[in-house]
């Protein structure tokens, strides 16, 4: 049958695409299209996949990027002490009961230091995002037997804290995570969803989108800090909120439930 006048041939296969990722995803998230979010992604995006150095990885549920030697080993080396200067065990936004979920230790790094706030600025201009939408440089070691199971980094919108995240900046829209030495064994960030794995390499850095198209928390982004099983694992994360971030006081719990004081 022809095409009626002002109408355009639908693209089936993006469609079939489309309509197969908003499926994985019923029942997964709490959360909502956004036009913003959708933006950002699209501006982002292009940035990334212009830039020679970086490579998309080749899985069809989520976006992710990987960028080698992005840090120096000097850099690398330094962000080490400083995580080790400062490390306390990691925390959680919502209580969890599982003692084991999330054993690593955090540092959250000044941003004002002469090496912190180079190194924010290079991956806010890599992405192209306002240097005042990222969250505080935050360091993560895991020693041997540790480890952070399987989580997503975007905010649960229906959970107790979103109306204070909304204060705060909104949405964590894109990560960028690097790693600070090669590990011996174990220690790789899996995505169970995609279908993809990424062994600590140091000096690079690995960005993934956590949102879908249309702005949409993606599950697809379930990620795992696997265990490591030999040597010490240093990384350091950027989380990128779709406004100004505002540090503000949200409560957070170690595994097992406890309050943090």
């Amino acid at each position: 049958m022809p095409l009626a006048r002002g109408t355009t041939p639908i693209d089936r296969e993006a469609l079939r695409r489309k309509l197969a990722l908003v499926s994985k995803n019923i029942g997964r998230v709490s959360g909502s299209p956004s036009p913003n979010r959708a933006r950002i992604a699209r501006e982002v995006t292009a940035k990334l996949e212009a830039h020679p150095g970086i490579k998309r990885a080749k899985v069809e549920t989520a976006q992710l990027y990987t960028f080698p030697d992005f840090l120096s080993e000097a850099e690398c080396d330094a962000l080490v002490a400083l995580i080790d200067k400062s490390a306390r065990p990691s925390t959680l936004l919502a209580a969890h009961e599982d003692p084991e979920f999330r054993t690593s230790s955090s540092t959250d790094l000044d941003r004002w230091s002469d090496l912190v706030w180079q190194i924010d600025d290079r991956i806010a201009h890599l992405l192209g995002l306002p240097p005042e939408n990222a969250e505080t440089l935050q360091g993560q070691r895991y020693a041997p037997g540790q480890q952070f199971r399987a989580h997503c980094d975007y905010f649960h919108e229906g959970a107790e804290y979103w109306e204070k995240m909304l204060e705060y900046g909104g949405q964590r829209t894109w990560t960028a995570m690097a790693y600070l030495n090669d590990v011996e064994e174990g220690g790789a960030t899996w995505f169970p969803r995609a279908g993809v794995r990424f062994k600590p390499k140091k000096g690079l850095l690995l960005i993934w989108n956590n949102m879908m198209e249309d702005g949409t928390p993606n599950y697809d982004t379930l990620h795992e800090g696997m265990r490591v099983l030999e040597g010490t694992k240093y990384i350091v994360t950027k989380w990128f909120r779709e406004n100004a971030w505002i540090r503000g006081h949200v409560p957070t719990y170690y595994a097992g439930g406890e309050q943090r004081a």
